[in-house]
């Protein structure tokens, strides 16, 4: 072989592994330990596997899980809650001494919250404060640095980085998924398109907890809703509300009858560029037959009661028992043996 075609063969191996090498990067580049090895988990599974994953009430933090073990055998893969801020009582601590307890037993965790409006006092109504509506005087000065209404937003968001700085300390990674569902219309924090829209906020909130509290075991995925044609019920297209491939880990759609167009599974994917995406929140599991022809869904997260209300026992226990399916001990077991 000529000495230049060897050459030009071996800076073409070494391209190729530095564009894998960055593929599997988090997007923190201080990146825990922890988070690598979830990440990685999800990059092998994807196109192959898909992880069981349950939500639970802050107030019941195991009812839902131990539902799908009394009903399969198996516990989920993931364990997911929420620092939900409505009523007066906060329950982070809780949150975090059963996510601590989670991890150790080798589940994945994942976290939301739904934020009461940065313009009310709490103790908030979910109705009122959560899927209120700011004036777009508001949502200037919201994300105007220096400002007002800016300075108490750092104040609602600082709480929630200290239970997640408790998370870090303990060694937790979490799938971090604030403001879901952003290109919807019910959520304070939705329908804000554009460069100063939602991704202006979402981008100060990582540079917050990135930069200042240097909270390196997250994984931030952004979680929008599922693309529908149903009137005065619109969610709108991905692209207008994506902060950048720079600041998301994984990317996902909440989806609660099974009922998502191809096109639209297609959409997400192009926009993830080769990023895992994910089943953020699900109410009806995933048909086998979607999950065929929709092979790349890493995780499915089932929201709280629906997996009674809207899944029959059998349904629980096909899509538990699929091939493809990993679920709790599997997951575990994987994880140990990734490096």
């Amino acid at each position: 072989m000529p000495m230049r075609k060897c050459f030009a063969i071996i800076f073409i191996l070494f391209i190729n592994s530095g564009l894998k090498a960055q593929k599997f990067s988090p997007v923190n580049q201080n990146a825990t330990p922890g988070v690598k090895k979830v990440l990685n988990l999800l990059y092998e599974i994807k196109g192959r596997y898909i992880l069981s994953g349950q939500q639970n009430y802050n107030s019941d933090r195991n009812l839902f899980s131990d539902s799908a073990k009394s009903i399969t055998g198996k516990y989920p893969a993931i364990w997911g809650s929420d620092f939900i801020n409505w009523g007066d009582k906060d329950l982070g601590p809780q949150i975090v001494e059963e996510a601590i307890k989670k991890s150790k037993e080798g589940y994945l965790i994942t976290l939301m919250w739904h934020e009461g409006k940065p313009t009310d006092e709490p103790p908030y109504d979910f109705e009122k404060n959560v899927k209120g509506k700011m004036t777009d005087a508001e949502w200037v000065e919201l994300i105007t640095p220096g400002t007002t209404l800016n300075k108490k937003w750092l104040g609602q968001i600082d709480v929630v980085a200290g239970y997640l700085k408790q998370l870090s300390d303990a060694g937790v990674t979490v799938l971090w998924r604030p403001y879901h569902e952003m290109n919807g219309v019910w959520f304070w924090w939705g329908n804000r398109k554009g460069d100063n829209g939602i991704s202006k906020l979402w981008k100060m909130m990582y540079d917050r907890y990135t930069n200042y509290f240097h909270l390196n075991n997250l994984l931030w995925v952004w979680g929008a809703n599922g693309l529908r044609d149903i009137p005065y019920d619109e969610a709108y297209d991905y692209k207008d509300f994506y902060p950048g491939a720079n600041y998301v880990d994984i990317l996902g759609a909440d989806i609660y009858h099974f009922d998502y167009e191809q096109k639209d599974y297609n959409e997400l994917l192009k926009l993830a560029n080769g990023k895992p995406i994910a089943l953020t929140e699900t109410g009806e599991l995933p048909k086998p037959e979607i999950l065929k022809v929709q092979p790349e869904w890493t995780w499915f997260m089932v929201w709280t009661s629906w997996l009674w209300t809207d899944n029959t026992h059998d349904r629980v226990k096909e899509i538990y028992n699929l091939p493809q399916t990993l679920n709790h001990d599997e997951v575990s077991a994987k994880l140990d043996s990734i490096k």
